[in-house]
């Protein structure tokens, strides 16, 4: 059984999704650890429904991201981590981390990468104007956003809420997701 890391800065919508395919057998691996970089995040909350260990941390309390990346990597070699998913996760991943997970890190992003990169995607196409939007996982490289494409699912929109286009979008990611990690861990 795979053992997964799933990363996390708020809601935690798509650690949930990842941990009940894990529960019910969607998905043969389990999540080995929760890491989130907002103590109060709701995504924490979620976990213990699941009984998945976090590790929460704040990280002006390291003096550099090097120290908290070291951390961290400690921690996922200890839980025998082999899959490292970022879900909504807001902090562009270090040179440490990326170092001992190379081509073990992978991330959801709200649009077709490689258009409307960065935290604000959704709002950027809603402002560009765009009539089909998507979801995009990719591996994670040094780039922002640029990593090598995985897979991609579109879904047409034709307004201007940028709430809206999350909300039809979270539905695609959480089932796009937990299909991605299931081809990705049995290849």
């Amino acid at each position: 059984m795979k053992r997964l890391a799933v990363f996390a800065s708020g809601n935690g919508s798509n650690y949930e999704a990842i941990a009940a395919a894990c529960a019910c057998g969607r998905l043969d691996a389990e999540v080995a650890v929760l890491v989130c970089d907002h103590p109060d995040a709701y995504a924490i909350q979620r976990a213990a429904k699941f009984g998945t260990p976090v590790f929460a941390f704040c990280p002006k309390d390291y003096a550099s991201k090097a120290d908290y990346e070291k951390e961290i990597v400690s921690l996922l070699d200890s839980k025998g981590v082999d899959l490292v998913c970022l879900a909504g996760y807001m902090r562009i991943i270090g040179d440490v981390l990326l170092k001992a997970y190379a081509s073990k890190i992978i991330n959801i992003h709200p649009s077709l990468l490689p258009a409307f990169r960065g935290a604000h995607a959704v709002e950027q196409a809603v402002a560009y104007g765009v009539k089909v939007y998507g979801i995009t996982i990719h591996w994670v490289d040094e780039s922002l956003d640029g990593g090598r494409i995985i897979a991609q699912r579109a879904f047409g929109y034709d307004g201007n809420d940028p709430e809206e286009v999350h909300r039809l979008g979270q539905a695609i990611e959480h089932e796009l997701y937990v299909e991605t990690i299931n081809k990705l861990i049995n290849e």
